[in-house]
């Protein structure tokens, strides 16, 4: 062997291991910088798929919390790479609002078949037979939910600018419930724990929520409260007319959503093995809601919700494995 050829091995091993290393870690000096709602049971979905691109190799900077309507615009501009949460059609007039399909990458769903809409609780459903939200036209009816003394039915909303509030407060007046119903808005965590409150003391309950959530494990429909039908469907904005009911005829008012994880579009294409995770990745429903229920219960720390996503990986080992072998095939 002559010298030059000597020479000229360890230069090819060095750039052979180069490349096998940056399949291996196709997210090296790339940074991430996620943002989520300021709905603290949001983290879980989120830190997920952070522990995922760390083990791509990225530099995940701390998640970042903002209003959705500035997650979006924050995307789309570049200042922020992803969320983890786009709830569709629910949030459809925020992501095109934003630029949609222009600004965004979005393949896949994390999460499907969330539902949404109002509940009481069952001892009051039953003993006055209640089913659809607009009985509450009834002053009468409407006066068992009164919590403050002002006649009207106290109906535990969404926060302000979260669509949700949009959406009930356009079906309040489609139904003829202005009379009747007040939608209480502001901080969601402390409205619900006050609903609770309330249900604990034996008093009747009226409330949105959504799932995944802890509340309908804390409150089970059919047990211990009841969904309630929508006489018609009402959508306000882009989704205006479309028709909520399910295929069995039930119209809960809110059609079900699937969640999906939204990235700047010009950050995903440079970064095949991210795009690759980000339509990948899927997250039973029934997961996200037990582990709500355990922050709910008092495991709400930042160290709590990491390891509550150690204990998924753990028991999800080969799933969470194969997501990160075929993000790093992506690039090859």
């Amino acid at each position: 062997m002559t010298r030059k050829k000597l020479i000229l091995l360890p230069v090819a091993a060095l750039f052979f291991s180069s490349v096998v290393f940056a399949a291996d870690l196709p997210g090296k000096g790339v940074d991430v910088h996620p943002v989520q709602s300021t709905l603290p049971e949001e983290s879980f979905q989120t830190e997920l798929i952070n522990r995922a691109l760390e083990k791509l190799g990225y530099d995940v900077k701390p998640t970042e919390e903002v209003d959705y309507n500035v997650a979006y615009t924050a995307i789309a501009a570049g200042d922020a790479t992803y969320m983890a949460v786009n709830w569709e059609p629910l949030q459809k007039d925020m992501y095109n609002a934003a630029g949609g399909d222009n600004k965004f990458y979005r393949e896949g769903s994390y999460i499907t078949g969330a539902a949404q809409g109002y509940l009481i609780d069952k001892k009051t459903a039953d003993k006055y037979h209640i089913t659809d939200i607009s009985q509450l036209k009834d002053p009468k009816i409407a006066k068992l939910f009164d919590a403050n003394g002002d006649g009207k039915a106290d109906l535990a909303g969404c926060n302000p600018g979260w669509v949700c509030g949009q959406v009930i407060d356009a079906q309040i007046k489609a139904y003829g419930l202005s009379s009747t119903v007040q939608q209480n808005q502001g901080n969601y965590s402390a409205i619900i724990a006050d609903t609770m409150t309330r249900y604990k003391s034996g008093k009747p309950v009226l409330y949105f929520t959504w799932t995944p959530y802890w509340v309908s494990d804390e409150l089970k429909p059919g047990k211990d409260v009841v969904w309630l039908t929508v006489p018609f469907s009402v959508t306000p904005g882009s989704q205006k007319n479309e028709d909520t009911a399910l295929p069995n005829g039930k119209n809960y008012g809110f059609k079900p959503n699937n969640e999906h994880v939204v990235a700047n579009k010009e950050w995903a294409a440079k970064n095949p093995a991210a795009a690759k995770l980000f339509a990948i990745v899927k997250l039973p429903l029934a997961d996200v809601n037990a582990q709500n229920q355990r922050m709910h219960e008092g495991e709400s720390s930042a160290a709590d919700i990491q390891r509550h996503v150690d204990g998924w990986i753990k028991a999800h080992q080969a799933t969470f494995d194969g997501w990160i072998k075929q993000a790093k095939a992506a690039v090859r």
